[in-house]
């Protein structure tokens, strides 16, 4: 008999893989799956709500583990965060759910953010968490144009050439442009998005702001459907899965 548990997650994407496993360096979900090992003597695979790329930043991925043990889901996080140091990752919440909560397929929406530090000096703090572009772009614009990604269409002009969904359609609930004296956050949300969609939608919308596209441009690359008539894809370290919705 095993107890199913809500893991709620915050990272620093910068020094990993992405979050799932793979050969070729340390993901989130096995430096997790390890802190568990060592807490609990159990090997268990992590099952996350989203699969975050190389360098993209969560503040609250959710993943479900299956334990023998029955932990409280303070004394759980407070284990698991001491075995996860030094790497940027930090359990936020634990806590225990029915077996039949999936953090990937029980979700209902997903929220992510990303962020455009817009001035002409670069950055120093955020240099890993941030797209600097150093020339001005019209954010009103942006915010705009984007409306026309709103709703459920066909995609695949904002989907990677490897991704493996069955459809390219989605349905986009949001998305939002908005400026914050020298930033731009750009809020987009759905139950599901195609690989590479929210980073190619964000730099077709930067050749907006920055007038090389107009809005009726966004729109005849929607209409295209091509992959080739996508703007260039925002780099991941601008990323952030801020909320998983159940």
């Amino acid at each position: 008999m095993t107890q199913r548990y809500k893991l709620t997650i915050e990272y620093d994407g910068t020094p990993f893989v992405g979050w799932q496993r793979q050969a070729n360096g340390l993901s989130v979900q096995e430096a997790i799956e390890t802190a568990i090992e060592r807490v609990s003597g159990e090997q268990r695979v992590v099952h996350g709500a989203g699969r975050t790329d190389a360098g993209v930043h969560a503040r609250g991925q959710v993943a479900h583990v299956d334990l023998a043990r029955d932990w409280r889901g303070d004394r759980l996080r407070d284990a698991l965060n001491a075995h996860l140091k030094p790497a940027p990752i930090a359990i936020t919440s634990a806590e225990k759910v029915s077996t039949d909560f999936e953090a990937r397929f029980s979700a209902v929406a997903r929220h992510y953010v990303y962020r455009i530090l817009n001035r002409r000096a670069p950055p120093t703090l955020e240099r890993d968490h941030v797209w600097h572009i150093a020339r001005a772009l019209d954010a009103p614009a942006m915010h705009g144009a984007a409306q026309c990604l709103i709703g459920k269409h066909d995609f695949s002009t904002f989907r990677a050439a490897e991704c493996q969904a069955n459809s390219p359609v989605r349905t986009l609930d949001r998305l939002d442009v908005v400026r914050v004296d020298d930033r731009i956050e750009i809020h987009a949300s759905a139950r599901s998005f195609l690989h590479h969609q929210i980073r190619s939608i964000v730099g077709s919308l930067e050749h907006v702001g920055s007038g090389k596209w107009s809005a009726a441009a966004l729109k005849d690359a929607r209409d295209a459907r091509d992959r080739t008539r996508c703007g260039t894809v925002a780099p991941a370290r601008g990323l952030f899965l801020v909320r998983v919705d159940y």
